[in-house]
């Protein structure tokens, strides 16, 4: 795997839309990628950083050559809706509680052993909620943090880790994931914020090193996403 991303990098824009339309193939046949954004219950908001899917599908497609799909806002998904599994990557993020029903654990499930991709973000006040549900749905200690090595850091971009983009709380950035079958299926962003890093400009006025180390790292999550 790392000789394949070793020659994605090096033979471009062709090699690598190639590899994503095979491991896609079967969900999004003719269509440009869409990473939707989950809705879902308990009172949270998550509808949070209304811009930053559309800001990040627009990079993506620059800085990789992927077709990803024009969007001026956000594609909104459940997890009980018939169409899930045409969509590659979803991302949930919000500053409170999260609640799925049995229904919705079952079919989260079902989704990534289809090969889902689930991208959490952790937006203050979201990381208690959120980890209750997974431990659920998964059981305990089911999110494991992530090794500076792992390729998600390195697939695309050679990063040194998950970026610190917003300080909401002490401490470092950790990125934690969640295994089926030896799969990485759920990346969980966390102490970082990177959805506010891709957010118009004017909304949290970071500055461009900030918002261009969140899309790199969104970036990296994309692509690994798409070819694992």
């Amino acid at each position: 795997m790392v000789l394949m991303m070793k020659l994605i990098r090096q033979c471009g824009y062709i090699l690598i839309t190639i590899v994503v339309v095979a491991s896609t193939a079967n969900r999004v046949i003719g269509e440009d990628i869409v990473i939707a954004k989950l809705r879902y219950g308990g009172g949270g908001d998550w509808y949070a950083n209304p811009t930053s899917l559309p800001n990040l599908h627009y990079e993506v497609e620059n800085r990789t050559g992927i077709s990803m799909a024009d969007i001026e806002e956000d594609v909104v998904v459940s997890l009980s809706d018939p169409n899930l599994q045409s969509y590659p990557i979803i991302n949930i993020t919000g500053h409170g509680r999260i609640a799925f029903t049995e229904e919705e654990r079952r079919a989260l499930v079902d989704y990534l052993k289809g090969g889902g991709f689930l991208h959490a973000d952790d937006n203050y006040g979201m990381d208690e909620y959120f980890r209750a549900e997974m431990e659920a749905i998964f059981g305990e200690g089911c999110l494991v943090e992530l090794p500076k090595s792992h390729l998600i850091y390195h697939c695309f971009y050679d990063l040194d880790g998950l970026p610190k983009i917003h300080e909401h709380h002490g401490g470092p950035p950790k990125g934690y994931g969640i295994f089926i079958d030896g799969r990485l299926c759920v990346f969980y962003s966390y102490n970082t914020d990177l959805s506010d890093g891709w957010e118009a400009p004017e909304v949290h006025n970071d500055p461009p090193q900030k918002r261009e180390m969140a899309y790199q790292m969104g970036t990296n999550i994309v692509v690994y996403a798409l070819t694992h």
